[in-house]
């Protein structure tokens, strides 16, 4: 699997790297393109990043109107309900910026798993014309069990291998999630993930010295055929990687 590894000292400093990735990208493919396709997770440290594209210089640098959002995952809530993605990106950047109804594309948690699945789908094929989703950019937060967007070990969203979208039952939350699936993360051309804090720090030791995917650890089947894969990590993310592969992998 080919990472490129990025660590910082600090929480604040992964944010604020991030970030300015995350505008690069979208300039990019907006100068190649004419158009950026963007998928975002949940989570804290993604919160810290769009709240950051929210306010200056960001705000102002990006053409908001040709950016285009999705959603990696999302909780079976309703829109406003406080465990909502989509809440969580609405109250840190929707809120702040000008960009068309019409180009941010949620998932819909208030109805039935299976439905809100296959309506996204069918989102995903309007949207890309009937061609396999190809995102310019997806943001992937970690799990201290491996788990990336709603893909939990044990479970089959896993296992798909021909829907773009699925809905998952999680035993050990006792709930249902709608999650984009390996297909699609593996389509995309450049792939973030960002991870902060100590409490992530053994599953990322184990997801660093893994050779091969395994099933058992989801983030690991993240590997884009055509794409760039980036580990944006904090210091704390990485203490439990000895010091030795520390000056290898991270220069």
């Amino acid at each position: 699997m080919n990472k490129n590894i990025h660590v910082y000292p600090n929480k604040e400093k992964l944010v604020v790297a991030t970030a300015e990735h995350v505008a690069d990208c979208i300039e990019q493919a907006i100068q190649q393109n004419g158009v950026c396709n963007m998928a975002l997770s949940g989570g804290n440290t993604p919160g810290g990043v769009f709240s950051l594209l929210a306010s200056s210089p960001y705000r102002d640098r990006v053409d908001w109107s040709r950016l285009h959002l999705f959603w990696g995952d999302e909780r079976m809530v309703p829109p406003e309900h406080q465990d909502s993605n989509f809440r969580m990106v609405q109250k840190t950047l929707l809120d702040h910026i000008k960009i068309p109804d019409e180009n941010v594309h949620r998932m819909r948690g208030e109805i039935a798993p299976e439905l809100a699945a296959e309506e996204y789908a069918e989102l995903l094929d309007v949207h890309f014309k009937g061609s396999p989703p190809c995102l310019d950019l997806i943001l992937l937060g970690l799990g201290e069990d491996g788990h990336t967007a709603s893909l939990f070990p044990d479970t089959d969203a896993v296992e798909e291998c021909e829907k773009n979208a699925v809905a998952v039952f999680v035993p050990k939350l006792s709930a249902w999630r709608v999650t984009l699936t390996l297909p699609v993360l593996n389509a995309a051309r450049k792939i973030l993930f960002l991870v902060s804090g100590r409490s992530k720090s053994e599953i990322v030791q184990r997801i660093m010295s893994n050779k091969q995917p395994a099933k058992e650890i989801p983030a690991t089947m993240v590997n884009p055929q055509n794409g760039e894969l980036h580990w944006m990590l904090d210091s704390d993310a990485t203490v439990l990687i000895n010091k030795n592969a520390r000056e290898v992998m991270f220069p």
